[in-house]
């Protein structure tokens, strides 16, 4: 295949590269049957459907009396009890005049007009006295009122959380079918990248993007492959490449996909692959790449890390996040007001970090990290998100701008 030229193609718009990059996104196929407390977290890949009503049958909503009075409508019941009725027993039927000792749970005798909670009936022996108003079905759980047989509970495209897997198990369920998780290897390329712990010698730089990305990834579900540093030669990139491309299902690296001489991840992939997408009009983050290697979807993000953090989770966590088959879900903006100036306008989209605050009127505002440098990781280290500003906008203070959330970036679908 023949190597990319290195002549920078025109800048992609943001919204065009994301979509364009979002139809590469093939969802999942492989499935596999699962136990419920091994599931969580797992993406469900087939709809649960209840096997029976909830509740199974009508029941108590509280400790009291089932009733069936002579005469609903008299101001003042005097009945008999004649039974008690325990959660997990069953009661027979009530007759005219007869009332049930019933607690909370415990299913309704056939014949019961209401239950009445024991806090207002007077008790004398086996005889009750009730004088308030009943109405039909008081207290009364009826068969069916939460879910009905053949009811989906849960769609496909969940990711299940701990009140997911309560809901299957309410009715009944065991197993539930979900996709297997994603494998996504990460590749780290830069001669001058030094893991923490040992010393940095002239010109290196230790390797953060490791830590949020692999943290990230494993957050979201995905099983981690990372086999280390790549140095910066053709050969090892390429090499580092294939064994990834045979294990992975996604490679997602970081660096090496510009136009300078010791950036060799872009050749490599588009030497085994494709190269479809590169160069998009956002700042930080302008050398995003997709392409394909052999057959793992392959991402490149930038080497600065605030860039590649960015990058990430603008476009490469929702394109992620269709490979593991969920649903596309963009967070809405909220409008927040500026507590900052931004003058100078730029020709790309910008996204620029910012934390919530509250002024002394109780009103929210946003500041700015004053470094909006693209290596500078102490600003998303501070910042709660980002504001979206866009290409050829200047901002001033008071203006109401978009503010995206990372809480909701990261967790779109609820």
């Amino acid at each position: 295949m023949s190597e990319p030229s290195n002549r920078r193609p025109p800048m992609l718009d943001f919204d065009a590269a994301k979509e364009q990059l979002l139809s590469f996104a093939a969802p999942p196929v492989i499935t596999e049957d699962l136990p419920l407390l091994k599931a969580h977290g797992r993406v469900l890949a087939k709809g649960v459907t209840s096997p029976m009503d909830v509740p199974a049958f009508a029941n108590s909503s509280m400790d009291g009396y089932a009733i069936c009075p002579v005469d609903h409508t008299a101001s003042s019941l005097n009945l008999t009890v004649t039974q008690r009725i325990a959660a997990g027993s069953q009661g027979t039927q009530l007759l005219p005049g007869q009332a049930a000792r019933i607690f909370t749970g415990a299913p309704v005798p056939p014949g019961t007009y209401a239950v009445v909670p024991q806090e207002v009936v007077e008790v004398n022996g086996d005889q009750i006295t009730i004088v308030q108003a009943v109405k039909a079905g008081d207290h009364v759980r009826a068969q069916g009122e939460d879910i009905c047989v053949g009811t989906e509970i849960i769609a496909p495209g969940k990711k299940l959380k701990p009140a997911d897997l309560a809901l299957a198990a309410s009715v009944g369920v065991t197993h539930v079918t979900t996709y297997k998780p994603l494998t996504v290897a990460i590749l780290l390329t830069g001669d001058e990248l030094v893991e923490p712990g040992n010393p940095l010698g002239p010109g290196q730089i230790y390797n953060s993007n490791r830590y949020w990305l692999q943290s990230l990834l494993t957050e979201i579900g995905c099983n981690v492959l990372d086999p280390g540093i790549v140095r910066d030669t053709p050969e090892d990139t390429r090499a580092a490449l294939h064994d990834a491309s045979q294990q992975a299902d996604v490679i997602i690296t970081c660096g090496g996909v510009s136009v300078g001489e010791e950036d060799h991840v872009r050749a490599a992939v588009a030497s085994m692959g494709r190269i479809d997408l590169w160069q998009i009009a956002m700042k930080p983050g302008k050398p995003l790449a997709y392409g394909k290697a052999n057959h793992a979807d392959f991402i490149g993000l930038p080497g600065n890390p605030v860039s590649a953090f960015v990058t990430f989770v603008l476009m490469g966590l929702p394109f992620l996040q269709v490979r593991m088959g969920l649903p596309i879900a963009t967070p809405i903006p909220r409008m927040l007001t500026a507590d900052f100036d931004w003058p100078k306008a730029d020709r790309r989209r910008e996204f620029i970090r910012v934390k919530q605050k509250t002024d002394g009127q109780g009103s929210v505002r946003l500041e700015r990290w004053p470094n909006q440098g693209s290596g500078v990781m102490s600003s998303v280290a501070w910042a709660d998100g980002l504001v979206d500003i866009a290409a050829g906008q200047t901002i001033a203070r008071g203006d109401a701008v978009p503010y995206l959330s990372f809480r909701d970036i990261l967790d779109p679908v609820k």
